[in-house]
């Protein structure tokens, strides 16, 4: 320091200079320390640093892609996404907030200003955002405030607002602070059409139950992406789009159900079911000539898209029952086709009849009756299928039920759907075997029977439903998904004499089940079932039918149970003839021919 201190006077250096020869020192330390960092940022690190520069500002956003629509065969839409907007707010843009005045000079030079009501919002940061947007989000602003405080960056505020409420917000010049995400919801028709069956979307947006769930494959499409630079305010910077990808739309269903048919069906089955204080219905009508299900309708009301329908399958396709009396159908059809008897057979039935050690009767007490084949199936004589099927196998009996669709899926792989119960031949036992001549002791669902309806509708051939008419891509291409796989049960003749009898079938229900200037074959039934008490308690009254049976067109299928009346043919029969009418009128069939070649059913 002495050295130092003669070097200054020596040199003429005074104190004033000193200070200034260190503050030079620091400023040139600091400036080559920012010369170091500067050749650091911009020539060593220089690409690192423009890469987070760029990856801080990048954003990926995802294109939802929109799920396919369910549609009516006649147009009517039965499920759909509808645009909506999950409303997003960005605490940490929203505690910084200050409003712009209305008047101001930054009013006028931005263009935009903030007030409630004309007035100034009186608040800033997150209260001031929530007062501006509590109005429009129809909230509470004080739990908006609460919500926007903070330093998060993403905060779903409100889901599932409509594009009106989504403009509205826009409208408050509040970008990077609030804004919309784009989202969508599920909507369905109105009053209960199919509601279990079309079934539910979760809230995740995937689906839940029924057609939306299996037909998922279908209707889901692909979402896509666009990937750009965005500045302060959340705005995309012109020219900063470096990938997109587009949504892909899922395809559009069109089922084989016709809304105007299903709506009527479902007005008649709830109305009839309560008046007739069932404890359920179920109703099927079928396109005879193509086996398209045109309504599948079952009394319950349950909204599609609710937490009852993502819980419960249909009841149309769910529930099982014995048939009953149309059960004599394939009874009739086995002893036909295997020449045991011919149609125009005489017989003397009797009230009782036993076979084997089993005694098996009638509904209704009657002394010995002569009636033929088809006068047996008229009057729905137990004794008299027992009678008249003495000469046939077990073996025999079997294959025709199965080949009636007995015991076997019906190919629409719908949700929940039961395939009833056939046991094998072999673990019938004395009675059994009988019993199913007429019904009992195996079980069907409606479509089953509805389709057991069809095979003599169709002269013999099964041929297999369909609910899915065709599938519609992005593109318009249509792919139609009509089942049109058929097989022959029996011989043509045999069928029409089947038919023949089941239209003779009607005159003991003419006046409750009968369709004015259509003829109709029809078979009713009537089954004990298990009750809520464990015991055969409880009845199930089923009605089928042909219409017009001359032509057919339409196989109508009604089941109730525990319907007041009891009896498939004056309970079911009703609504079968409600039904049968409004077809007829809605696709101006012509009128029957007058009947001249009905098979004798006495001798």
């Amino acid at each position: 320091m002495k050295r130092f201190r003669d070097w200054k006077r020596v040199h003429g250096i005074d104190a004033f200079a000193t200070r200034c020869i260190a503050v030079g020192v620091v400023l040139a330390l600091v400036a080559s320390i920012c010369l170091w960092k500067l050749v650091c940022v911009q020539l060593l690190d220089g690409q690192a640093t423009a890469e987070a520069a760029t990856s801080s500002r990048t954003s990926k956003v995802t294109i939802s892609a929109k799920r396919g629509r369910i549609l009516a065969s006649n147009g009517t839409v039965l499920a759909q996404s509808v645009e909506r907007y999950n409303i997003i707010g960005v605490p940490d843009a929203a505690t910084s907030f200050t409003p712009i005045d209305c008047g101001t000079k930054q009013a006028k030079a931005l263009k935009y200003c903030h007030s409630i009501d004309g007035k100034p919002v009186g608040a800033t940061g997150a209260a001031a955002v929530a007062r501006l947007l509590a109005p429009v989000l129809g909230m509470d602003a004080m739990e908006l405030g609460a919500e926007l405080n903070g330093t998060n960056q993403y905060v779903i505020l409100k889901k599932d607002v409509t594009p009106q409420v989504k403009r509205a917000i826009d409208k408050l010049n509040l970008s990077g602070i609030v804004y919309g995400e784009l989202s969508s919801q599920r909507v369905y028709a109105e009053n209960t059409l199919l509601g279990p069956l079309l079934g539910g979307m979760n809230d995740d947006g995937t689906a839940a139950s029924g057609l939306e769930l299996t037909l998922d494959k279908q209707l889901s499409g692909t979402d896509g992406y666009i990937v750009y630079q965005r500045g302060n305010n959340g705005q995309v910077i012109p020219g900063t789009v470096s990938e997109t990808k587009n949504a892909q739309d899922g395809s559009d269903v069109m089922l084989t159900i016709d809304s105007d048919v299903d709506w009527y069906v479902k007005k008649v089955l709830s109305e009839g079911a309560a008046s007739s204080h069932a404890k359920w219905g179920i109703a099927v009508v079928e396109d005879a000539r193509t086996g398209e299900i045109l309504a599948l309708e079952d009394s319950d009301s349950i909204q599609a898209g609710s937490s009852e329908a993502k819980a419960n399958a249909s009841r149309a396709v769910t529930q099982t029952f014995e048939p009953g009396s149309i059960g004599k159908v394939p009874g009739l059809a086995a002893i036909l086709q295997n020449g045991v008897h011919k149609i125009d057979d005489h017989f003397t039935v009797p009230y009782e009849y036993t076979s084997d050690g089993q005694t098996f009767h009638d509904a209704v007490y009657h002394p010995d009756k002569h009636w033929t084949l088809a006068g047996i199936l008229q009057n729905s004589s137990n004794s008299g299928m027992v009678m008249a099927a003495e000469k046939l196998s077990n073996q025999q009996r079997y294959e025709m039920l199965t080949k009636f669709g007995i015991g076997q899926a019906t190919g629409l792989n719908l949700p929940g759907e039961s395939r009833g119960m056939l046991s094998s031949p072999s673990a019938w036992d004395g009675r059994t075997k009988n019993t199913v001549l007429f019904g009992q002791g195996y079980t069907v669902n409606a479509l089953q029977l509805s389709r057991l309806v069809s095979v003599i509708a169709n002269k013999g051939v099964n041929r297999q439903q369909s609910l899915i008419k065709s599938v519609t891509d992005k593109n318009g291409k249509v792919v139609s998904k009509l089942n049109t796989s058929a097989t022959r049960v029996l011989d043509e003749k045999i069928a029409d004499q089947i038919k023949n009898a089941m239209e003779s079938a009607l005159e003991e229900y003419k006046d409750v089940a009968g369709v004015s200037g259509y003829r109709v074959a029809v078979k009713s039934g009537t089954a004990e079932v298990v009750g809520d008490d464990g015991k055969l308690s409880s009845i199930v009254a089923d009605f089928a039918g042909i219409i017009p049976a001359d032509n057919p067109r339409f196989i109508v299928t009604v089941v109730m149970q525990d319907p007041d009346g009891l009896y498939g043919g004056t309970t079911s029969g009703k609504l079968f003839a409600k039904i049968g009418e409004f077809l007829m009128q809605k696709y101006d069939i012509p009128n029957s021919a007058a009947r001249t070649d009905a098979i004798p059913v006495e001798w």
